[in-house]
């Protein structure tokens, strides 16, 4: 059935590696043969590897005396300077080419609350995202395509294309599945042909919760106000309790 391919989805917790071949809307989605699983289990070591280099780059540069702090607060200077048009100008653009949303709603309270007010940049980030997710979504569904298919191709696994009976299921399963990022989950849904506006209102709803927590929480950290840290770990706590308690449901309706 359509609703097994959303819950095969669902079981195998959508890393990059494991989006499953639909064989028709009446067959349950199978998985790849024994042969191909070996891309996709290298991986996780992969990004294992980078996360060690980062760490031991980072740990290596403060032992050299790197001051993080001063260098935070210059980073911080610079995006000032360059002002919020720029800003949220490239938060606009870049996160559809893979450049991770953190790097941007982490900063932006900090880097703006006072010139425009927190209330004002969540709202406008809040936007800014909605723009971003209709430009991930025609650049994974048309500019993009064949180069995206292409590399799910190579790890070993084709996105199914969506039925009305689990597009829901899908969208919902793929947004808030813990682990792969936010570009992939674009990429997925937007080469599997997802209906636009279900898109759009599954991801937009599902990214909101963190968008706010993260600009609450970078503005706490950025300037060592421990309350807000509290408000913006809360928000994402709170969120990912919400949200997965959501995907484990429609995982257990797509069985």
């Amino acid at each position: 059935m359509a609703m097994r391919a959303a819950g095969a989805i669902a079981c195998k917790s959508l890393r990059f590696g494991e989006v499953l071949t639909l064989s028709g809307a009446r067959r349950q989605a199978r998985p790849m043969s024994s042969e191909e699983p070996e891309k996709k289990r290298r991986l996780p070591w992969v990004k294992i590897a980078l996360a060690a280099l980062i760490l031991l780059t980072v740990a290596v540069l403060v032992l050299r005396g790197l001051d993080l702090k001063a260098l935070a607060v210059r980073g911080m200077a610079e995006i000032r300077e360059a002002g919020p048009w720029v800003f949220f100008g490239a938060m606009a653009i870049l996160p559809a080419f893979g450049m991770p949303m953190s790097i941007f709603t982490v900063p932006a309270g900090e880097a703006f609350g006072e010139q425009m007010g927190l209330g004002a940049v969540i709202a406008v980030s809040l936007a800014v995202v909605a723009f971003n997710l209709a430009l991930g979504y025609w650049v994974a569904r048309y500019a993009l395509r064949p180069v995206l298919s292409g590399v799910f191709k190579h790890y070993g696994y084709s996105v199914p294309r969506v039925t009305p009976d689990n597009a829901l299921q899908v969208a919902l399963l793929v947004r808030l599945t813990p682990g792969p990022p936010y570009a992939l989950q674009t990429g997925i849904l937007g080469v599997a042909e997802l209906p636009f506006r279900l898109y759009m209102i599954v991801s937009w709803l599902a990214l909101l919760p963190w968008v706010i927590g993260a600009i609450i929480l970078g503005r706490g950290l950025f300037n060592g106000n421990f309350g807000a840290v509290l408000m913006g770990v809360g928000v994402l706590v709170a969120a990912t309790i919400v949200l997965q308690w959501i995907r484990r449901k429609y995982a257990r309706r797509a069985r």
